[in-house]
Parts: C-alpha cells; structure tokens; sequence
C-alpha cells in the first residue's frame, strides 16, 4: 500500500508549527510528551528499569526522571517540525556554541574531523547548528522502519545543509570519501553494537559498543570530536563541543581499537549522567547479549590487555 500520504500529513502539521512562536511550540511539545509516554507502556518500564541501574534511583526518582525525559521529547519533536525556521539569525539567538575552539583545533589537523554524538537532547538542532556555522557537516543515519518518515527526516536535514548518509552499502563508502575531504563525519554511537560490537559496559549494564568512530578514526587518523546538545531552561540549546579523542597507534591494533571504543562510550556515558532527562533511556541499547557477540572470549581478552596498558 502506498503510504506516501503519511509524508504530506507531517509536512502539512510542520507547515501549521512553523507559523507559530517558538516559546509556543515547546508549551504544546512538553504538554503532549507525556501522553506519549501514557501510550508507550512497555518504553516507559523499559525506561525506568534502565533509569534505576544507570542513575543508581529508585522507583520514585526513575518516575520523576522519565516524566522529564517525555516532556523534553515532546519539546524535541515539535522542534524538529519547526526546523524550516532554522535560519542563521534564529541560530545564533537560540544555539549557544561551548569549546568551539576544540573543533577549530582537530580541523587544522586536516584529515577530516569525525563527530561522536549521541540521542541526547536535540541532536537534529546540534547539526543544523554546526552547517550554520560553515562546518561542512555529514552524518550517518539509522533507516526508519517508516520509509515517509525517513524521506521527511532526510529532507529537513539537508535543508539545514547537512549531507545524509544511510548507515550500510555504499552509502559507507560515500561517507569515507567525505571524511577524505575533510568534512565532519557525525556518528550517533550510543546505539547497541550488535554481534560484531565491543563487550564495553554502558550506564552499569553489559553492552555491545559501536565501532565505527574507531574504526573510521583508524583508517583515516581523523580526531574524534564529542560534540553533545543539551535544553536551556528557558528555550534553545547549547551545543557542547568537548576535547578531541584519538586513535593511538601502540603497534596493538586490536587493543587500540578497543581503547578508543571504551573512551568514546566513557565520554557518551559522562554526558547523559550530566543531563538524564535527555537520553532517550527506553531504546534497545542494552539489547544483544554478551554471548551473541562474535568472538566474545577473545574481545574479552582484549579488554583485558587494553585495561593492564592503562
């Protein structure tokens, strides 16, 4: 069945955002987050369970949080269909720019600058953020189970003027010969990493960690940039640049990939717990098992030599 429609209804309720004030649409989007989170039962107990374990809460605290947590979602979603009004001017009275001077520095490294982020806080502004700033700007995207959805998406990111790739196939390649170009490269690693993933523990769970920011910074010697999006109180965001991560080239190939591995999860792990109600604590991060992981005995022996050279 043809559901292109579904892309014409999200671009006509965008259309009608876009003609109302900014301060307005967060009132509607921190209103209607929480009705989602009345609706998706499973993600909220889903949440809360993951809430308690990595914040160390209880079940009164991981309440409180994912109920912040919903209406910041609800704030992010209307945003996101208020993003043809992202013009330059509104950027820089809304979008405060912290440690800039960290990603001016890894760009004069000339080899291409790769962007560890993650689904915290509004991610989407973040990029459109940085193209505003002149960074040449691309970013590797999970495919939506919704194809409309994915094109609606897809669109309003290269509006703001990023480039978009889809995570697998050649669209790999052609975001390789981006990073050659000395373009950023934006990876949402806060993902699972699935049976080909590093076993490094994420927010006091065992985890499956994504490799591809190490695995790009090996290839390319490129500088790993954390770059993270967090909620002023009163509206906007601040985009916070933090110092570069590098690949280290110790002759271990093996362990130097899993050292970068951990300190981008490290790092990723540091921010949410700084800014709780931003993380999307429902998603399936958690969701392969340890010993689903390809070569788990071996990985784990890695780690284990990683951690005797620190």
């Amino acid at each position: 069945m043809n559901n292109e429609w579904q892309y014409h209804v999200v671009k006509g309720i965008s259309w009608l955002v876009c003609r109302l004030p900014y301060k307005l649409i967060l009132l509607i989007g921190a209103s209607l987050g929480p009705l989602y989170g009345i609706i998706a039962k499973k993600q909220k107990l889903r949440g809360i369970k993951n809430i308690k374990i990595g914040m160390n809460m209880n079940d009164e605290q991981a309440e409180a949080l994912i109920e912040k947590l919903f209406k910041n979602l609800g704030r992010s979603v209307m945003e996101i269909l208020y993003m043809p009004n992202l013009t330059k001017k509104f950027i820089n009275e809304h979008i405060e720019m912290r440690g800039i001077e960290y990603l001016d520095n890894a760009i004069k490294e000339d080899k291409g600058v790769i962007v560890l982020t993650g689904h915290v806080g509004n991610w989407e502004w973040m990029g459109a953020a940085l193209a505003s700033y002149g960074y040449p700007s691309t970013t590797i995207v999970k495919k939506q189970p919704n194809a409309q959805f994915t094109r609606f998406m897809n669109e309003y990111r290269e509006m703001v003027g990023l480039d978009v790739f889809a995570s697998g196939g050649n669209e790999i390649v052609s975001a390789a010969k981006a990073l050659k170009k000395k373009k950023l490269l934006g990876f949402l690693a806060d993902q699972d990493g699935y049976i080909h993933g590093l076993p490094v523990p994420f927010l006091g769970q065992p985890s499956s960690a994504v490799v591809g920011p190490a695995t790009f910074a090996k290839k390319f010697d490129s500088p790993v940039v954390p770059i993270f999006a967090s909620r002023k109180p009163e509206g906007g965001h601040i985009v916070h640049i933090l110092p570069p991560l590098h690949y280290k080239h110790s002759g271990d190939d093996d362990v130097d990939m899993y050292t970068l591995t951990e300190e981008c999860v490290r790092v990723t792990e540091d921010f949410i717990r700084e800014h709780p109600d931003e993380w999307i604590w429902f998603q399936h991060r958690w969701m392969t098992k340890m010993s689903e992981i390809v070569d788990y005995d071996k990985k784990l022996e890695i780690r284990e030599r990683a951690h005797e050279k620190q």
